[in-house]
């Protein structure tokens, strides 16, 4: 089993993130998704019971889209107080030791944005550090994030070329799912 941590603030509204978490679904692979928007609208999130599901699996996915090159406040909020002190890190802090820890999320804007001279000066991949970094300080295994660029219609995409990518990084998920769990 998997566990999705969807970090989404407005999953009716999104084309990519709620395609991925449509594939997952109707996948062969047991998975536990938990809708943070929905089932914490006003961030009051319930620690311990997340705590409980991290600890119910091995894989645990990060899905969201990218908001101004981090992740969005809810899901930002749930990594402060659920990798709590004693739980994810300190000298009794071993909980997620040996868990995979799965990057999963979407980027409005080209890639061709994302390089040394281009509108964001930087890689995706080194916006990532800190979710490495993370994963480090929790004793877990980071796994290479997955990520697609151009999911914004408002870019000029079209919904289809969107849906088309996302059926792609769905598939691709799911299949390192199942390696990691065989």
């Amino acid at each position: 089993m998997a566990l999705i941590i969807l970090g989404h603030p407005n999953i009716e509204r999104s084309i990519a993130n709620k395609t991925i978490i449509e594939e997952l679904e109707k996948s062969d692979i047991e998975i536990e998704i938990r809708h943070l928007s929905q089932i914490y609208p006003d961030y009051n999130i319930d620690v311990k019971s997340e705590q409980e599901a991290l600890l119910r699996h091995q894989n645990i996915v990060f899905q969201y889209p990218f908001y101004w090159y981090n992740m969005p406040a809810i899901l930002k909020h749930w990594f402060d107080v659920v990798f709590e002190y004693q739980f994810a890190y300190g000298s009794k802090g071993d909980q997620l030791k040996g868990k995979n820890f799965i990057p999963s999320f979407t980027v409005g804007g080209p890639e061709s944005e994302y390089h040394t001279l281009g509108e964001h000066h930087f890689r995706v991949h080194e916006f990532c550090k800190n979710l490495e970094q993370t994963a480090y300080f929790a004793k877990m295994n980071y796994v290479e994030p997955f990520y697609f660029h151009g999911t914004s219609v408002n870019a000029g995409y079209t919904e289809d070329d969107v849906k088309r990518k996302a059926l792609d990084q769905a598939t691709k998920l799911i299949e390192k799912l199942k390696r990691l769990s065989s």
